[in-house]
């Protein structure tokens, strides 16, 4: 039998804080560890996803960084706006918490739609972006089968959040499927089950919709507008698209890093956190 896995036993250790801040407007949660005179790191998770996507990642961090990880706009417990989500409405919720925490510059992760969001970011306000991590980030491209897919299953979840409707759109992100991670599935359960998630989660959507996401696609302009210096993370096993985009969104940004994670699927910051908190880190840190 495997050991089993928990967000608490991840955390156990953790010196971090959970709560809530004013964003421009918007009641943002949080999770934050590492002291206020180190330089700030942002990471931020993908479509449907919350603050949790980094537990295991926060420890390692916060030794070096101010370190915070959100529940992005409309995810999680933070506030949902009850309007079609695009790129520029979280980018602009995003400069607000930079704003709220009084960082003048960041470090940047982005995780699958958060990658996306950070890209942009990068992009319309280089000057706030120290350094950037796109991590198996969206946004490249329009792959109608995995737009299916992703609808599917996260609307599927939000509309009957039972256990295994959960469990399904979770163990979608894994390259490791013997797995239950049970409570990942039981922490997103909880946020599913909330008052008018179902209409939260349609908000989110919208970047699946193929008119409203070609808008808001990056292409070489974008990605060859980027400063930051920046590193691509990839998987061997990534359900929304394969290596050779990785490779391809790293060729587009001017001198990118470009790293593969054997193993892992969507989340290697979760599946194999002392690898991705290494090269995280040594990036980060000025390698």
């Amino acid at each position: 039998m495997s050991e089993y896995e928990s967000i608490w036993s991840d955390l156990q250790a953790v010196a971090f804080t959970q709560g809530y801040l004013d964003a421009g407007g918007v009641r943002t949660r949080y999770l934050h560890a590492g002291t206020p005179d180190k330089p700030v790191l942002v990471f931020l998770h993908g479509s449907g996803g919350h603050a949790e996507a980094y537990v295991r990642n926060l420890a390692a961090h916060a030794a070096h960084f101010s370190t915070w990880s959100i529940d992005m706009l409309g995810h999680g417990y933070s506030d949902k706006p009850g309007h079609p989500l695009e790129i520029e409405h979280y980018v602009r919720h995003l400069l607000a918490f930079f704003d709220a925490i009084g960082a003048e510059s960041v470090c940047l992760s982005g995780e699958s739609l958060g990658g996306w969001v950070a890209a942009r970011a990068a992009v319309d306000h280089p000057e706030r972006i120290r350094r950037l991590v796109l991590n198996t980030a969206g946004g490249s491209q329009a792959d109608p089968e995995v737009m299916r897919r992703i609808i599917e299953l996260s609307m599927a979840a939000a509309r009957d959040p039972s256990w295994d409707t959960v469990r399904a759109r979770i163990k979608w992100l894994m390259a490791d499927k013997t797995k239950d991670y049970d409570d990942i599935v039981a922490s997103r359960q909880r946020i599913y089950r909330q008052p008018g998630f179902v209409d939260a989660m349609s908000d989110i959507m919208a970047l699946q919709d193929p008119v409203i996401r070609q808008r808001n696609l990056l292409g070489p302009d974008e990605y060859g507008a980027i400063t930051a210096p920046t590193m691509v993370v990839w998987t061997s096993d990534d359900p929304t698209a394969d290596v050779a985009e990785g490779r391809r969104i790293a060729s587009m940004i001017p001198s990118a890093r470009f790293e593969l994670m054997p193993g892992c699927g969507h989340w290697p910051q979760y599946e194999d956190p002392k690898s991705f908190d290494a090269l995280h880190l040594e990036f980060l840190l000025g390698g």
